[in-house]
């Protein structure tokens, strides 16, 4: 059904992505020789990529596309190098927090952060790509040092099923919202 882009294209500087991906569809999965275990996630927009991106850095409506998920801009209020953001995820006061340090602003392409918290630790990457006038695509890609050490890298395997169906969600619900005109509005720099 759909053709998976490699994650090292998506990472190249200027790459394009293999083929033209179905709505929302998972990239590669796999651990490098440091343990750090390599997601990727797209879904097509029907919407420009000015409009993506402003939904994109949209942190404080994360939480109407991503479940049980509440982000909180900091420094900066999220915006440029130097922003920072933190999600906490979970149900009342279960759960985990992520905290992240913006390391590339790039409007309107381009957001990465480092994860700095005590439980989610890596690079968040995510990109924006013209298709045409009126079409965009969304890619979440991460490179996470799974928590546990050796215990984390061998329960990733059971935990990623439920993961990227709540990521084919999420994407799938964040493409609605911007096609139907309800995030994405506009996008301070």
């Amino acid at each position: 059904m759909a053709r998976l882009a490699h994650p090292r294209t998506f990472i190249a500087e200027g790459g394009a992505p293999i083929g033209r991906l179905a709505r929302v569809a998972v990239g590669s999965w796999g651990c490098d020789a440091w343990g750090m275990t390599r997601i990727v996630f797209s879904v097509d927009v029907n919407a420009s990529a000015d409009r993506v991106f402003a939904a994109m850095v949209d942190w404080s409506a994360q939480g109407r596309w991503i479940p049980a998920t509440t982000v909180t801009p900091g420094r900066n209020e999220g915006r440029g190098v130097g922003g920072e953001l933190s999600a906490f995820t979970g149900v009342g006061k279960v759960g985990v927090l992520d905290t992240m340090v913006i390391t590339r602003w790039d409007t309107p392409e381009r957001v990465d952060v480092l994860h700095t918290g005590r439980v989610v630790r890596g690079i968040g990457i995510m990109r924006v790509e013209v298709l045409d006038e009126s079409t965009s695509r969304f890619y979440w890609a991460e490179d996470l040092d799974l928590p546990l050490g050796p215990v984390g890298r061998l329960g990733w395997p059971l935990v990623k099923p439920a993961f990227a169906l709540g990521m084919r969600q999420a994407l799938g619900k964040f493409a609605s919202l911007v096609e139907i005109g309800e995030l994405g509005q506009s996008v301070d720099e």
